[in-house]
């Protein structure tokens, strides 16, 4: 018999397993710390009183004055994390669950999990809890068997070289002031998508000083116009936030030094992969994904689902993207 409950504050928390960042009590003290943001961490006991899983879930609010908007968004990365004794699909369904129930009385607009280990984990429990699937390309670079080198085109190295040349450096960020610059650039890259919401500031100073992140930036002539924010779980990298600006410096690419940089990073410190967790939308036709796809990354087809509080719409959005 598997027990739930939910905790909301972090001196409530217990002990958990910390194997992986997006479920942990680092991240969960990050959210806690963040404006607009709430962590829910639902933790499953057996009958004996043993934690057998636990997952992160993060309830956002999202607002505009221009566009004018305001709703709140669950949001997830991945499925948890569980003992190994545990069926682990089954103590995912009752995680699920309670997580769903949760923000259902939280008027929680709609809720997105996507970066699932396979395509088919958890089907049945989605289902069974009104989710519905989308297809959804991810891309993941391995770094264990070749180098980074390897994998690109004598005609990408090129480019990356002559950026080199013409004075493109790519760092760590060092200091708030970095931060800060990267994170005007971000917010402003993102300022009219409104698909994307971008944490505030704060977060980002969090994650700076956590050793599982880490913040590149990308300068030219001392200015920063390209950056990302890498996160780092299970000998694994993680691009979470990616801007650039592209469009003023075309000739030198901040996008792509940007990305190379976090790459070399990750292959020098033995992470196994790097996964990218938004390469777009999922249009036949997509720029940026074949972009991700030209540093000689694979593509992955996976699920990502969603599910909103309004019935109707709901029911209408699972029809237009059924299977």
């Amino acid at each position: 018999m598997l027990t739930v409950k939910i905790f909301t504050r972090s001196e409530k928390l217990p002990e958990l397993s910390q194997s992986n960042f997006f479920h942990s009590t680092e991240l969960f003290h990050i959210i806690e710390k963040t404006p607009g943001q709430s962590p829910y961490m639902a933790v499953a006991s057996n009958g004996s009183g043993k934690i057998v899983g636990h997952m992160l879930a993060v309830l956002r609010r999202r607002g505009s004055w221009f566009p004018p908007y305001i709703f709140t968004q669950g949001r997830i990365y991945g499925e948890g994390e569980y003992t190994e004794e545990v069926n682990k699909e089954e103590v995912f369904g009752v995680l699920l669950k309670s997580i769903t129930r949760q923000f259902r009385r939280k008027l929680c607009f709609f809720i997105e999990m996507s970066d699932l280990s396979q395509k088919m984990f958890g089907y049945k429990h989605l289902r069974r809890n009104k989710y519905f699937p989308i297809h959804w390309q991810e891309i993941h670079n391995s770094l264990h068997s070749k180098s980074p080198e390897e994998r690109l085109s004598g005609r990408m190295m090129k480019g990356i070289t002559k950026s080199y040349r013409m004075g493109v450096e790519t760092r760590e960020a060092e200091n708030e002031a970095d931060v800060h610059a990267f994170y005007k650039m971000l917010s402003g890259f993102y300022r009219m998508k409104m698909r994307r919401l971008i944490p505030p500031e704060s977060q980002f100073a969090e994650l700076h000083n956590s050793e599982n992140a880490k913040i590149f930036i990308t300068i030219y002539k001392e200015k920063v116009i390209g950056g990302c924010a890498c996160a780092y779980s299970e000998g694994n990298a993680y691009m979470w936030y990616l801007a650039s600006k592209r469009k003023s410096h075309p000739l030198i690419h901040p996008d792509r030094m940007t990305i190379w940089k976090a790459l070399r990073h990750a292959y020098e410190h033995n992470y196994a992969h790097m996964f990218f967790l938004d390469v777009g939308l999922p249009f036949r036709k997509n720029r940026f994904r074949d972009f991700i796809l030209s540093f000689g990354g694979k593509p992955v087809a996976r699920y990502r689902w969603f599910r909103f509080s309004v019935s109707w719409l709901n029911r209408l959005l699972s029809w237009w993207y059924r299977e």
